[in-house]
C-alpha cells in the first residue's frame, strides 16, 4: 500500500520524497487507528523503522526489476493471462511484506489495552462510513460514475489522456463488471470483526498475551485471512472479479496508441529509476509524528476487490 502511495505522485523527486516519508505516514495512519500512548509510541516507531529498513534493502530492487520487465511488455499487446500473472506477482510481494511485519507486530501485542481496542472499533466505524460514501452511493448511476472516474484517473496516470473511444470502453467495462461493493463491504466488516476478536484474545488482559507463539500464530492467521479468503462464496466472487479485471485491463491496454504506450513505458522507467535510487539511500531515522504532515497520498493499484 505504501509503495503504491508513493507511485501515485508524478515526477521522480516526488516519488523519492514520498517513499522517504512513508515511515511517518505509516505512523500517523497506525496511531489514528490505535491511539498509542507515550510508552508505546517509541516501540511502534522503532518497529516501523525496522520494517522499512528491511523493505528498502531487500524489496525495492526486486520491484525495480519488475518495472524493468513491465517496460518491455507495455509496448506490446496484452492478454488476460499475462495480466493475471502480473496480478499474482504483485499479490505475492504484498504477502511477503505483510508476513515480514507479523513478528514485529506480535512484539507489541502485550502492550495493547482494552481502551485502544475500543478506539480501533470506533475508527473502523468511521472508515466504514467513508467507504459507503466512496463506493455505496444510493443511486446506481452515481456509483457507476464514481467507478468510471477512478479507472479513468488510474489509466490516464499511466498512459496519458484517454480519447472518447477509450472512455466509452471503460464505461462499458464498468457496467459489465461483476464488481459488487456491497459484497466487498460485507467481507471488509467480517475482517474487522476478526481483527478485534483476535486482538482482544492476544493483547493485554487476553488469555494468550504472554505466549509469543500464540501471538505470532494469531497475527499470521489474520494476514492469511485478509489476503487469501477461505473457501466459500467470497473467494469464488473474488476469483471471478480477478479474471474479469485481467480481461478488462487487457482490453483497455490494447486500445492504447503507440504514443500512449511509449508514455507508459517512460513512466515505468522513471519509477524504476526512483526505486533503484531509493534502494541505494540510507534509511530515514525513526519517524517523528510531530513534524508537519505532508499531503495525503493516493493509491494507484486497485485492490483485487475493485475494478481493474
Amino acid at each position: 500500500m505504501l509503495l503504491s502511495c508513493t507511485l501515485a505522485l508524478s515526477g521522480c523527486s516526488a516519488v523519492r520524497v514520498g517513499y522517504n516519508q512513508a515511515p511517518t505516514l505509516a505512523w500517523w495512519w497506525l496511531d489514528g487507528y490505535m491511539d498509542f500512548d507515550a510508552e508505546q509510541s517509541p516501540l511502534v516507531k522503532a518497529a516501523l523503522g525496522q520494517w522499512f529498513a528491511w523493505h528498502r534493502s531487500t524489496q525495492l530492487l526486486d520491484y525495480a526489476e519488475l518495472l524493468a520487465a513491465a517496460q518491455v511488455q507495455v509496448l506490446q499487446p496484452a492478454t488476460p493471462a499475462q495480466l493475471c500473472r502480473w496480478n499474482a506477482d504483485l499479490r505475492e510481494r504484498i504477502d511477503r511484506s505483510l508476513q515480514h511485519a507479523v513478528p514485529l507486530a506480535a512484539q507489541l501485542l502485550p502492550r495493547i489495552g482494552p481502551a485502544q481496542l475500543s478506539h480501533l472499533d470506533k475508527r473502523y466505524k468511521k472508515s466504514n462510513l467513508e467507504f459507503q460514501e466512496d463506493f455505496l452511493q444510493v443511486q446506481l448511476d452515481e456509483r457507476l460514475d464514481a467507478s468510471v472516474k477512478r479507472l479513468v484517473d488510474r489509466a490516464e496516470m499511466l498512459y496519458g489522456r484517454l480519447d472518447e473511444r477509450q472512455r466509452q470502453l471503460i464505461i462499458k467495462g464498468v457496467a459489465a463488471s461483476p464488481f459488487d461493493p456491497a459484497t466487498w463491504y460485507a467481507e471488509r466488516q467480517a475482517i474487522q470483526v476478526d481483527v478485534l476478536l483476535t486482538l482482544s484474545r492476544l493483547s493485554a488482559g487476553g488469555p494468550a498475551r504472554a505466549d509469543r507463539e500464540s501471538n505470532l500464530a494469531g497475527l499470521r492467521a489474520l494476514a492469511q485471512r485478509a489476503l487469501h479468503p477461505p473457501a466459500g462464496p467470497y473467494r469464488a466472487y473474488q476469483q471471478r472479479l480477478i479474471e474479469y479485471n485481467c480481461a478488462f485491463a487487457a482490453q483497455v491496454h490494447n486500445s492504447t496508441t503507440p504514443a500512449q504506450r511509449q508514455a507508459a513505458r517512460d513512466k515505468l522507467k522513471d519509477w524504476e529509476d526512483d526505486l533503484r535510487a531509493l534502494a541505494a539511500q540510507r534509511p530515514n531515522p525513526t519517524p517523528d509524528p510531530g513534524k508537519p504532515q505532508p499531503q495525503q497520498l493516493g493509491a494507484i493499484v486497485a485492490p483485487a476487490d475493485q475494478p481493474a
